[in-house]
């Protein structure tokens, strides 16, 4: 008999049925564990979970927060709602279920693989149903989905038939790597880009870098150039505890690194990434402005990132989302990601539709607003790993 529940802990779920569900995912089960270990100030962090009897069916995280309606805008328009933010807060606000992750790359949503075609779509139903009862019993007007992949057919479809809306949201940045070394990935690049990377590097010679699984010695540090990059960033959701660092470095047994950027003696940055054999995501960069445009320290992070791929077999380096310009420049490609959302009232449902078009993330995005559409992949990847990722940096 299927039966759903909402849990507070990945332990409901267990980490051999999130494996076998989500086997690929470099955000699996130690990764969510250890954001729910770190905690973040403003989100509760659920779980819901499809059971027949004690065989997990289907999983998904969820969270519920007072979520700003211009989080994705930028430029203008941002500082005209935060000036209607100081006068009227409660007109931006509203309390929102959310399916995914506030600090994961993709809507992680696992369904037991021996389940046939008309079992995946029961059970995707039931998820999405419990999802619009949590909102009812939480009193929350707002019900969404982040982070969706355009690839992900099975949830879009089961999305739709609960009534959900579709709403472009970041595409996430990502390069294959099918390259020897690091000379054959910067010849192809543009011979403009090219020239001009290799001298960022011999400008940065002085920098030293290291990496870390361990960075207790200097966890200050690297919070003071979290909350750098953070307040440059017009683009903001949540903000990440100092245990999220240390927490996901020690949960992922092997698959996280910190590459440590020093000059003199000095922390310049840091570069916090998750990794297995196949792939390699770039969670979160951190610099001052100004020491980082001195040495180039966001390029020298990506060339530094390439050649430990390169170096390990990686073949996809997923880069997030935002700073589109510097990543298509670096040989990125596009793949687009799906928000989707309704409101129990039906006249704020609809105004929410009406409104939609001007609050969807790319429209503000400076890069993606004078593409006609996403780049997309060539060949289809793997589903790429943040409506609010971190890795936003003035580069």
């Amino acid at each position: 008999m299927i039966r759903v529940e909402v849990a507070h802990s990945a332990e409901a779920i267990g980490a051999a049925a999130w494996r076998a569900c989500l086997p690929h995912e470099v955000e699996g089960y130690d990764y969510h564990r250890a954001v729910e270990l770190a905690g973040i100030e403003g989100f509760e962090l659920l779980y819901v979970v499809v059971r027949d009897d004690d065989r997990v069916l289907a999983f998904a995280p969820l969270f519920v927060t007072a979520y700003r309606l211009d989080s994705t805008l930028q430029g203008f328009w941002k500082r005209v709602t935060e000036a209607l933010a100081r006068v009227a807060p409660a007109l931006l606000t509203l309390r929102m279920v959310c399916l995914g992750s506030p600090a994961g790359e993709a809507c992680a949503v696992g369904v037991a693989p021996q389940l046939d075609e008309p079992m995946r779509r029961c059970v995707l139903d039931h998820l999405m149903q419990a999802l619009l009862r949590l909102s009812r019993e939480r009193r929350a007007g707002l019900t969404a989905m982040k982070d969706v992949a355009q690839l992900d057919a099975e949830l879009t479809a089961a999305a739709q038939r609960a009534g959900f809306h579709r709403l472009a949201g970041l595409p996430t940045a990502s390069v294959r790597l099918p390259y020897a070394s690091l000379d054959a990935y910067l010849g192809s690049l543009g011979a403009a880009t090219r020239k001009d990377m290799r001298r960022k590097a011999r400008a940065a010679a002085d920098i030293v870098v290291d990496r870390r699984t361990c960075i207790d010695d200097v966890l200050p540090r690297i919070v003071e150039l979290y909350a750098a990059t953070r307040a440059r960033s017009d683009l903001q959701f949540e903000v990440l505890p100092p245990a999220y660092f240390t927490r996901v470095l020690a949960e992922q047994q092997g698959r996280a690194s910190c590459f440590l950027y020093w000059h003199d003696g000095r922390l310049l940055a840091f570069n916090l990434v998750l990794h297995d054999d196949k792939r390699l995501i770039d969670k979160f960069f951190g610099m001052k402005a100004e020491e980082g445009r001195r040495f180039n320290l966001y390029f020298l992070s990506w060339l530094n990132n390439v050649r430990f791929c390169i170096d390990n077999g990686i073949g996809l380096l997923v880069g997030g989302q935002a700073g589109y310009g510097p990543k298509l420049r670096l040989g990125c490609t596009l793949s687009p990601n799906w928000l989707f959302f309704r409101h129990r009232n039906r006249l704020i449902d609809a105004l929410l539709r009406l409104v939609a078009g001007f609050l969807r993330v790319d429209r503000h995005d400076p890069v993606l607003s004078g593409l006609s559409e996403p780049r997309a992949p060539s060949a289809p990847a793997p589903r790429p790993a943040r409506l609010m990722a971190e890795r936003r940096i003035s580069t």
